[in-house]
């Protein structure tokens, strides 16, 4: 029995591999459209992929043709993509919108985008509820592009029924920035002591691909003006995960070395959870206006995240690998000699 009619915007990436296979199998008539098209293995035969370079309107509206039930945009950005989608209201039943976390700001002002500033990191409340005020919208850093995008999609109302997903941490295979190769690599290159900053306690609230899918797809059923925390059931502390990847690994227990406080240097003691204070999001939304329940785990989805890392980086550069993950980290993810002298240091 076919659900309706669903576009998929940016089907290509991690994100959208994932919904169109859920989308598709809820009974969907998918159509996955990304930059230079192609198809996913795991997707049934009848979804149809086709190229399409999003920041062509032209090219957007002859995707929607005479209309869709669904739209899912996993890649909109700023204000600009928002009246891209709003100009399509007129053809779309409902859309759904990723958008992210990094939206939040603390009662002093204080976001994601002020880590490593004077002015600190942000001190949220636990958990974050989507009441939570946000910064201002704006074009400069990646927080304010979204709200901008946020609040000119919430101003369609009726006209264009939009929920809004806030996800970080997104964790799973085809992720462009895999925080979990901080860990995997240090399997495979044999290191056995893991230096974490802040007691090991750094908890930010992961989700993964698969749960993202699934609020896709309920949300893609029961559309509604709205917009919601996406997470796993739990949020880890960063000691756990270090625990879980070896254990995925099937790789004996790394020692764990803690620091209390921040990290000693850019490359000892940091990684890509490493916040001085927690981030962990108010999920009660996502169950009562959707009905939402986590299809999988943290600890259960790891060994094919793990797998699909191992399997990319093995005897490669990683690098090369993952170049956006090291345009945002340079050296310090992997600097060895530094976290080998810290722990000489140490010892003495």
């Amino acid at each position: 029995m076919v659900t309706g009619r669903a576009v998929v915007i940016g089907a290509s990436g991690q994100i959208g591999r994932a919904a169109v296979r859920a989308l598709a199998r809820d009974g969907w008539e998918v159509r996955a459209a990304s930059r230079r098209g192609g198809r996913d293995e795991s997707w049934p035969g009848e979804v149809r992929s086709v190229a399409v370079d999003r920041e062509d309107d032209a090219a957007l509206a002859g995707l929607v043709g005479e209309g869709c039930d669904v739209l899912l945009d996993c890649v909109a950005y700023g204000a600009e993509h928002a009246r891209q989608l709003a100009g399509l209201a007129d053809r779309v039943g409902s859309a759904v919108v990723i958008s992210s976390g990094a939206v939040y700001e603390d009662e002093r002002g204080r976001g994601f985008s002020t880590l490593g500033t004077p002015e600190g990191a942000p001190v949220y409340p636990v958990p974050i509820p989507e009441s939570q005020r946000t910064v201002a919208p704006g074009e400069g850093d990646y927080g304010a592009r979204k709200v901008a995008l946020e609040r000119a999609l919430l101003a369609q109302g009726a006209r264009l029924p939009i929920t809004l997903l806030r996800a970080v941490a997104i964790h799973g295979p085809y992720s462009p920035l895999p925080r979990e190769l901080h860990f995997v690599k240090r399997v495979l290159d044999g290191r056995r002591v893991r230096v974490l900053a802040y007691g090991g306690r750094c908890r930010f609230h992961p989700v993964h691909v698969e749960n993202l899918a699934e609020m896709v797809r309920l949300a893609a059923r029961r559309p509604g003006a709205r917009v919601l925390n996406a997470g796993d059931p739990q949020a880890p502390t960063v000691a756990e995960i270090a625990v879980a990847v070896d254990a995925a690994m099937d790789a004996p227990m790394s020692e764990i070395v803690t620091v209390e406080g921040p990290p000693p240097s850019a490359d000892v003691g940091d990684t890509p959870w490493s916040l001085p204070e927690p981030v962990v999001y108010d999920m009660t939304a996502a169950e009562r206006e959707l009905g939402y329940r986590a299809v999988t785990s943290y600890e259960a989805s790891l060994p094919g995240t793990v797998a699909w890392l191992a399997d990319r980086v093995r005897g490669r550069d990683w690098r090369a690998v993952f170049p956006l993950l090291a345009r945002h980290s340079g050296e310090t993810l992997f600097g060895y000699a530094a976290e080998d002298r810290w722990l000489a240091g140490r010892g003495a």
